[in-house]
């Protein structure tokens, strides 16, 4: 399988998304600003990172759990959807669930992305669903 390519175009201090490991799956994405988040804030860090998917890739903005199991902070709409169409900057909604204010600095390591494939379905309306086990059975209902 051919490894897919995705462009990237950095704006002024930003650094090449990054795989820690050769058996990383999610490349990590820092931070372009210096700022502080207080417990139970959030804020919006830019990443300097702008993107070419190919059409049928997306970009999943996903947490990093040292910094949730250290610092209680995380991505607050994990994952983040990054769309092939989409070229604005990637930025990070990142959340401090953590009982102390979290300093970000330029550089620092603030979420990771995961590219994956996309395949669109054909939605079609229908007066009724063909039935199956589970039913209508909502939250908890298998147990």
């Amino acid at each position: 399988m051919e490894t897919p390519r995705v462009l990237c175009v950095l704006s002024k201090d930003a650094a090449l998304p990054l795989y820690a490991t050769s058996g990383a799956s999610g490349a990590d994405l820092m931070s372009t600003a210096s700022l502080t988040i207080a417990p139970g804030d959030y804020a919006l860090v830019p990443t300097g990172v702008h993107l070419a998917l190919p059409p049928d890739m997306e970009g999943q903005v996903r947490p990093r759990s040292g910094l949730a199991l250290k610092h209680g902070v995380t991505v607050l709409n994990s994952p983040g959807t990054i769309d092939a169409d989409y070229r604005g900057e990637i930025k990070v909604m990142l959340i401090n669930h953590g009982k102390v204010p979290f300093a970000v600095s330029p550089g620092d390591r603030i979420a990771q992305i995961v590219f994956a494939p996309v395949h669109r379905a054909d939605i079609a309306r229908e007066e009724e669903l063909p039935a199956s086990q589970r039913g209508t059975g909502g939250f908890g209902s298998t147990g």
